[in-house]
């Protein structure tokens, strides 16, 4: 039997101590270092930030954040643009900041939704026009007839004595007694008498060619064949020539009455045949490029309002007259005659151009700048500010030389609204122009302040009634004061008013105006009124300011555009209607 020692006891106790002492500190270093690796990798992206701003090795320096669609909003730190919600981009040192001289504007889908834009794309087509004349018909010069005496003597009896009367080849018109075709008829029975015992004689006292003379005389004072045959076979005389139409027509004018003497080609009667029409009217020599042969003219008459007539541009007379007009005919057929002679007519010439880039008219602006601009819609709600080039202009479309490629689209339904919204927000949300000590914020301001007077220098006044102002200032006092049964009672007329406007206004303010709505609520009548508000201000904001019939606020928070404006009457209290009673007194004049 082994005996164990104390001393082996000992040590064996010294040496488990050790070993679970080591296990412990080997546990502890596991988890410390576990600790530190999870702490840098949750951390990561602080450290990377920190040594990209402090210009660590490897990292650059972010200078600051800028949005792509809005180079005017800048932050020192990550977020998001303010008008369209999107992430600001970091600008790292040595790279070049997005343009803040942007053509871009972004709207929200409920923007879009409310102001009603509309687009359409540029297209390859004819550029039509209508050119509105005026003219008279006249019977066709082509079947228009004198009636004229072809002997001397009296005008017997007549068979037409009115005008107006419609006659055909070969009627009776009028006879005439002639004492020379008497002569004519008794010297033709006496040379024909001698001629026929001369041959019996085979002495030929007249001879066949006086005989036909003779003939031929009867002939000219207007007997006709069957009649000389008559002469010879009776060898009865008689001196009454009948005067007869040679061709189908109406009778236009008459210029001899019985009992009165006339000569040989002394005119009786006048006949046209108003079957064929013509449209005859005049062109200034400044339209004349428009004008081509074969070219369309719808006319139409006060005496048949409800009825057209198409035909073609047979004749434009290349001799200008003193009038520096060109006389231009369209033949018309009339074979009812309906239309009738002499009578005023008027014309629509439809113009066609060869086919070109075109996009409506609609769609151009003609703003305070010094060219003509039109949005295009890239998607998305981002409209892009561009300057075009126009050739001719139609009724419907206008030519584009430049500016804009086809298929792209452009908005032809609340341009103005976008490109208000696109002036307000480029200066709105511009930097604190009061910091003077950053140069970068005083050349911006002395950019918009150089602009402004430009803008003030071109502007055209726009003048709107007073009647339509004072029912649009309580429209929005009503609203400002929480008043929908007053708001309502307002619509119609102002409506109303609006359809009494010019061309241009009713473009703007109609379609706006035409989404206006009573209400269930307050809430719900305010929400179309804002930018149908907003336009309006901006008509007003056109005039002088010593001019302006109302005084013009601003909302730097307006519920549905963001920045609105509206017009109030000329006190300094500010009386917001887009808020009422919840925040009345928010905003700023616009001067």
């Amino acid at each position: 039997m082994t005996t164990t020692s104390s001393q082996d006891i000992t040590q064996d106790k010294s040496y488990r101590t050790k070993t679970l002492l080591n296990v412990l500190l080997l546990f502890f270093a596991l988890l410390l270092a576990g600790g530190i690796g999870w702490l840098l990798s949750s951390n990561r992206h602080i450290f990377m930030f920190a040594s990209a701003k402090t210009g660590g090795t490897g990292e650059r320096k972010i200078l600051f954040y800028q949005s792509p669609m809005h180079p005017w909003i800048k932050s020192d730190k990550p977020g998001k643009c303010t008008i369209c919600g999107m992430a600001l981009a970091p600008i790292y040192e040595g790279d070049k900041a997005f343009d803040e001289n942007s053509d871009f504007v972004k709207l929200s889908d409920t923007t879009v939704a409310i102001i009603g834009v509309e687009t359409t794309p540029a297209r390859i087509a004819p550029l039509k026009h209508l050119l509105y004349v005026s003219g008279a018909i006249s019977d066709d010069e082509t079947k228009h007839h004198i009636i004229p005496a072809q002997v001397n003597g009296r005008i017997e009896k007549l068979y037409v004595n009115q005008v107006g009367v419609d006659v055909t080849n070969g009627q009776d018109l009028a006879e005439i007694y002639s004492p020379e075709l008497l002569t004519a008829q008794h010297r033709y029975i006496d040379n024909l008498n001698t001629y026929s015992e001369g041959n019996k004689e085979n002495n030929n006292v007249i001879t066949r060619s006086e005989l036909l003379t003779n003939r031929e005389t009867l002939l000219s004072l207007g007997m006709r064949e069957a009649d000389i045959k008559k002469l010879e076979k009776t060898k009865e005389t008689n001196p009454i020539i009948i005067i007869r139409s040679f061709a189908d027509g109406t009778v236009i004018s008459q210029s001899a009455y019985e009992g009165q003497y006339i000569k040989v080609n002394d005119p009786i009667f006048e006949i046209g045949d108003f079957r064929s029409l013509w449209f005859i009217f005049d062109v200034y020599e400044t339209s004349l490029a428009l004008i081509k042969l074969n070219q369309q003219v719808t006319v139409s008459l006060p005496s048949l309002p409800d009825e057209t007539f198409k035909a073609s541009i047979s004749f434009i007379d290349p001799t200008l007259r003193f009038t520096r007009t060109a006389r231009v005919r369209v033949d018309l057929h009339n074979p009812q005659r309906r239309i009738l002679n002499r009578q005023t007519a008027y014309g629509t010439v439809h113009i066609e151009t060869e086919p070109r880039l075109i996009i409506p008219r609609s769609a151009v602006l003609y703003t305070t700048r010094k060219f003509p601009v039109a949005y295009v819609d890239l998607g998305e709600g981002a409209y892009q500010l561009r300057q075009i080039v126009i050739g001719k202009t139609g009724d419907k479309d206008v030519e584009i030389i430049s500016g804009i490629k086809e298929g792209e689209k452009v908005v032809t339904q609340a341009a103005l609204l976008i490109d208000s919204q696109s002036q307000l927000a480029h200066i709105n949300d511009m930097p604190d122009m009061s910091d003077h000590e950053n140069p970068e914020n005083k050349s911006i301001h002395n950019e918009i302040e150089h602009n402004a007077k430009s803008q003030e220098l071109n502007v055209q006044p726009v003048i709107l009634s007073d009647k339509l102002v004072q029912i649009m200032l309580s429209a929005t006092s009503a609203l400002a004061a929480d008043n929908l049964a007053e708001y309502q009672k307002q619509l119609p007329p102002l409506i109303e008013e609006i359809n009494q406007t010019t061309e241009e206004i009713r473009k703007t303010l109609t379609p706006l105006a035409e989404k206006l709505v009573k209400g269930k609520d307050l809430k719900e009548a305010r929400r179309p009124f804002e930018p149908f508000s907003n336009s309006f201000a901006n008509i007003i904001k056109l005039q002088p300011v010593e001019k302006r019939q109302a005084k013009i606020f601003q909302c730097p928070m307006s519920p549905v555009l963001g920045t609105a404006k509206w017009i109030q009457n000329q006190n300094n209290e500010i009386l917001n209607p887009f808020f009422g009673s919840e925040m009345l007194n928010c905003g700023v004049e616009v001067k």
